[in-house]
């Protein structure tokens, strides 16, 4: 191969093409003043975007107008009349002041002069360790507005002015005065204050020298409106228990109502309750409003897609003047619907807890709220549950005792209900007759197995309504269930199941089985002690149906509520099948009851009872009217 032969004119080339880029290089090379222009430009155009968005700053914030600003003071003067003067003030800006304590934490904007942000602290939505904590007011869902109408026929909306805040202290209080005014001395006034360690706070509405500003011949309008979000993992469960509550002339609280569009004038009410299930905004007023508007919509038409909000609620209440001026004492509560918490305050704000009417609700306030509120404070939740079921078990464990015992008696007499049955199958009257004296000879008496069953409803309609209402078992864990108070989801479903849901809960599974246990032990003896009668429903067959319907309307209804309940449920109907079988084996004695059964036999009848002896006299007449007829 021949070699690389050394080539000076490939040298020389290069050479000359680097001096040509370098004197390039060095003839655009820019001037002092060039760089100097390129500065300025730069300059400028920071400086231009900085103007705009100044401008865009100041077209975002409302217009202040000084007292100078004569003219444009006369122009706001057209639509506000002596209230413009509130629009020249430095407050006439979208601003807030903060009160807080341990417990809530209050936003008060000037716009308006009322609370647009309302948390509580200690509570957290849908689960614990969400990270969202409960916010009753928030992004624009409640309103106070007080309709202001001028000695000029002007109509104005405090809800749309500004208020001017000044926040001090007194101890541990947070005093915050909110003034809407129409001149220097001139204003209405809110102000709250604010305790520490405290739900509630007050609220004083008064006027300083508006007897001249407002026409004070008809009171002012306070309307309170909120639209309640959810806080709970079931909108459905929760929606239920959400209700606008009032308490009235007679001192004794009312609601509104659950369904769409309700509404209802009441006269002289001292509070306004917006429950939601286990949070309620409270207004509560020293002296009764004379005349109360009261509105409810249920917003939930769809459990499926309405899962943002529950109900709207709104309360139009007078404010009368006294010598051309306002004065209005009240106060606020924002914060759980607690039955203890709320009953402390001595307002009567705690009937807002529907633990159910009459004895119901006496049950619920003097025995299993105490009783239970007692062992919570020493075991969690699911296990409380279990003791304070037990506990009332073993109360109305005579009473089951009762009620078996008179079943055991009227099987052991059946043979011979059988007889008379066969010996009168042709006089189904005088049958009826005679099977009244043998109880009555036999000391039996039939109604003796209902009458316990009816003295133990009001104890298990107490409890339905006393779990639902129990704020303890919100986001307190047992087992698998992770919120005593919601539902105990296994597995979500991927479909909607009209009155079912879209997740299978096991607690109420639990509760269906053991009330299908129980329904056939006590649908078995039942049905071998009550005989068949003429001209009455086969009650046999009756009951054979309920053994199945009764569970699965157990597992449907429960399946999104409160797994605390069906926990009871299912304890108590376990309880109640190993109390029976107890009995069945071990105390009750079927040879026993026959012999003494005998034995009453053998004594004088004892003397019927009042409806024993009235419907021995319907039959003996209905007998004779049989008679008559057949001779005629």
């Amino acid at each position: 191969m021949e070699g690389k032969k050394f080539d000076p004119n490939s040298i020389i080339g290069f050479v000359l093409i680097f001096g040509i880029l370098l004197w390039i290089m060095w003839q655009n090379q820019p001037t002092e003043a060039d760089i100097a222009a390129d500065k300025v430009k730069k300059e400028l155009v920071i400086q231009d975007a900085k103007t705009k968005e100044s401008e865009a700053k100041l077209k975002a914030q409302p217009t202040v107008i000084t007292a100078g600003d004569t003219l444009q003071l006369a122009q706001l003067q057209k639509s506000l009349g002596n209230f413009a003067y509130s629009a020249t003030l430095p407050s006439a800006k979208d601003s807030y002041t903060t009160i807080e304590n341990k417990l809530v934490k209050l936003e008060i904007a000037n716009k308006g002069g009322y609370i647009v942000k309302a948390t509580l602290k200690n509570f957290e939505r849908f689960r614990e360790g969400s990270g969202e904590l409960v916010e009753l007011i928030k992004d624009n869902n409640a309103h106070l507005n007080v309709q202001l109408l001028t000695s000029d026929n002007r109509t104005l909306n405090t809800k749309d002015l500004y208020f001017e805040p000044t926040l001090t202290k007194n101890g541990s209080d947070q005093i915050l005065v909110m003034r809407l005014k129409a001149g220097a001395n001139e204003y209405l006034e809110y102000k709250y204050v604010l305790k520490a360690d405290d739900y509630m706070l007050d609220f004083d509405i008064q006027s300083q020298g508006l007897n001249k500003v407002l026409n004070v011949s008809k009171p002012l309008q306070l309307e309170w409106d909120l639209k309640s979000y959810t806080n709970e993992k079931s909108t459905s469960y929760e929606n239920r228990y959400s209700e606008l509550y009032y308490e009235h002339e007679d001192g004794k609280s009312d609601y509104l109502g659950l369904g769409h569009n309700e509404s209802e004038t009441v006269e002289n009410v001292s509070y306004i309750a917006y429950k939601q299930h286990f949070f309620s905004s409270i207004l509560l007023t020293d002296t009764p409003f004379k005349n109360s508007e009261l509105y409810s919509d249920n917003l939930v038409n769809d459990e499926e897609t309405d899962t943002i909000f529950t109900k709207q609620f709104k309360a139009i209440v007078p404010l009368a003047f006294k010598n051309g001026e306002i004065s209005e004492k009240m106060n606020w509560y924002y914060g759980p619907t607690d039955y203890k918490l709320l009953k402390s305050y001595d307002r009567n704000i705690e009937d807002i807890v529907a633990l159910g009417w009459g004895i119901f609700g006496w049950i619920n306030r003097h025995a299993f709220i105490p009783v239970y509120g007692f062992l919570s404070m020493f075991i969690q939740h699911g296990w409380a549950i279990i003791l304070f079921t037990i506990l009332v078990k073993l109360v109305l464990s005579p009473i089951t005792y009762k009620s078996f015992l008179s079943q055991a008696k009227m099987k052991v007499l059946r043979p011979e209900i059988n007889e008379l049955g066969e010996k009168f199958k042709k006089d189904p009257m005088k049958k009826q007759q005679e099977t009244m004296k043998l109880y009555n000879k036999a000391g039996v008496n039939p109604m003796a197995g209902c009458v316990p069953g009816l003295l133990q409803m009001p104890v298990f309609y107490a409890l339905f309504q006393f779990f639902p209402s129990a704020i303890g078992l919100r986001q307190e864990g047992f087992l698998w269930a992770n919120d005593l108070s919601s539902y105990d989801s296994i597995y979500e479903l991927p479909f909607h199941i009209p009155f079912y849901g879209n997740h299978i809960s096991l607690f109420p599974i639990l509760a269906s089985i053991a009330i299908f246990f129980y329904m056939k032990m006590t649908t078995g003896d039942q049905q071998m002690a009550q005989p068949q009668q003429e001209g009455m429903p086969d009650m046999a067959k009756m009951m054979k149906i309920m053994i199945y319907v009764s569970p699965l309307m157990m597992l449907f209804f429960f399946n999104s509520y409160a797994s605390g309940l069906s926990l009871y449920y299912f304890v108590s109907n376990t309880i109640t099948i190993g109390i029976m079988l107890v009995i069945k084996n071990y105390i009750v004695d079927d040879e026993k009851i026959h012999a003494q059964i005998q034995e009453n036999k053998k004594k004088e009848p004892k003397k019927q009872g009042k409806f024993q002896r009235k419907l021995q006299e319907v039959m003996e007449q209905a007998e004779a009217q049989k008679a008559k007829d057949k001779k005629k």
